[in-house]
């Protein structure tokens, strides 16, 4: 089920992606709702981090990509880095550069032409890195952390930002339970700020406590609606080949794997 690309905060209408002979995407359209979190999973190859790129303008498409109701091709550059905000996968970020200097590269949209940094930005990044419990390491150089210590800056930088969209190409790479924790809270404290986060995500359970809940295979989405919906799990586990079933566990809800063989009854506590 597409819904029609005329409202939300970032649309995609008849978007189409080829990387040298292949197509990635065919024909995608869909509307991602502004103040909210919407969540992409599929299977490996399903197109969801070139869908990702697409909507942050980083890859060639064809078609028409909105964000916040204006075209994204006629975006200035500066303003399009102030609205939206990127935290790709393996990302590099100068493993020379401090933590503090990585984080403050995320105010550069909001800086004049080679000025230095502004109470107001210090102020955001010191916020950003408190939010992810980096502020401690600012001073230590990036090269020097763990995986999960350099996502969390990473995630810094993008939240440094301030921007209203906030677009996660596998944020949660890296990042134990507890963090992993720290970061869903993060994520509904921006959505109760009014931002909209789009998440591309491995953990299907960690993606069910989104609002929205995407579902792509082979280069097309093949639901979108929200997390709690009925249809939504049935979609999610046709598209995994019924290889999890959905159900109810402390109130929430949560994929857990399945024998080919096994009977589970829909919204079953466990």
């Amino acid at each position: 089920m597409n819904h029609a690309a005329h409202s939300g905060a970032v649309c995609a209408d008849q978007v189409s992606v080829r990387l040298g002979h292949a197509e990635i995407l065919h024909d995608l359209t869909l509307a991602l709702p502004g103040g909210r979190w919407s969540s992409i999973v599929g299977p490996n190859g399903a197109g969801k981090s070139t869908l990702l790129k697409v909507l942050a303008g980083l890859l060639p498409y064809s078609g028409t990509v909105t964000l916040l109701g204006q075209p994204l091709t006629r975006l200035p550059g500066r303003l399009r880095a102030q609205q939206l905000a990127w935290l790709g996968q393996n990302e590099s970020a100068g493993d020379d550069l401090t933590v503090l200097d990585v984080a403050l590269l995320g105010r550069l949209p909001h800086q004049a032409w080679l000025a230095a940094p502004g109470g107001a930005d210090h102020a955001a990044v010191e916020q950003a890195l408190r939010a992810t419990q980096a502020w401690d390491w600012r001073d230590r150089i990036l090269g020097q952390l763990s995986g999960g210590e350099r996502q969390r800056v990473l995630l810094a930088r993008a939240l440094a930002v301030q921007a209203q969209v906030l677009l996660m190409d596998e944020p949660l790479a890296n990042l134990d339970p507890p963090h992993q924790a720290d970061w869903l809270a993060l994520v509904r404290a921006l959505v109760r700020q009014g931002r909209t986060v789009v998440s591309v995500l491995h953990e299907i359970s960690m993606a069910l406590q989104a609002d929205e809940m995407v579902i792509m295979a082979q280069g097309r989405v093949t639901h979108q609606g929200a997390c709690a919906d009925a249809a939504t799990h049935r979609a999610l586990e046709a598209v995994f080949e019924h290889r999890v079933a959905i159900h109810a566990v402390r109130g929430q809800w949560v994929a857990l794997p399945c024998d080919a063989n096994d009977k589970h009854v829909k919204g079953h506590d466990s």
